[in-house]
């Protein structure tokens, strides 16, 4: 089965291409961006989108992880990434995104992510979508609230970043809670 492309009324959710590399360095290398999120460096290396991309095809052809880049469907320019990282023997997902500084606050990731919530529970037969993000970023935490993720508790310094222990909070949703969202 091919990951496919998602569409929603502003947006194109497609698989990462090499000639997305460009603009992954460029809008998740902002120091702003890198700041909330736990994976992503600053700066981000030369070289690290390209690797980075390369890998989805095994992983997901694998069952393990599926990424989309997220573009606007009028222009198709690349606004940020979506992400599942799989795990079938549970029937579960951990939902991932970022979305470049220059398009926060526009709703494009809410968006983005009720259509990948959905894709996992009504086309990959998942049960359960869960979510993290630090506790410094209620963003994060808003998008999760708007999909009809419930806020489930805090990771009190769960991960160490930039010299310093984060909190995390942690959000999810199960299939019958999600409906034709």
């Amino acid at each position: 089965m091919e990951q496919g492309i998602l569409t929603t009324q502003r947006l194109l959710l497609r698989p990462l291409a090499l000639s997305d590399a460009k603009d992954v360095q460029r809008l998740a290398g902002h120091p702003l961006v890198a700041d909330t999120t736990l994976s992503i460096p600053h700066p981000y290396p030369n070289g690290c989108a390209e690797l980075w991309i390369q890998r989805h095809p095994g992983q997901w052809a694998g069952d393990k992880e599926a990424h989309w880049a997220i573009t606007l469907r009028e222009s198709g320019q690349l606004v940020g990434v979506i992400g599942l990282i799989i795990q079938r023997d549970h029937r579960r997902a951990e939902i991932g995104y970022w979305v470049g500084a220059d398009y926060w606050g526009k709703g494009y990731c809410t968006e983005a992510a009720r259509e990948v919530v959905g894709h996992a529970f009504h086309k990959m037969r998942l049960h359960r979508v869960v979510g993290r993000h630090f506790a410094r970023n209620p963003a994060s935490g808003r998008v999760m609230q708007k999909i009809g993720m419930t806020y489930e508790g805090c990771l009190r310094e769960h991960a160490y970043k930039n010299g310093r222990y984060e909190d995390l909070a942690c959000y999810g949703i199960l299939r019958e809670q999600f409906g034709d969202r």
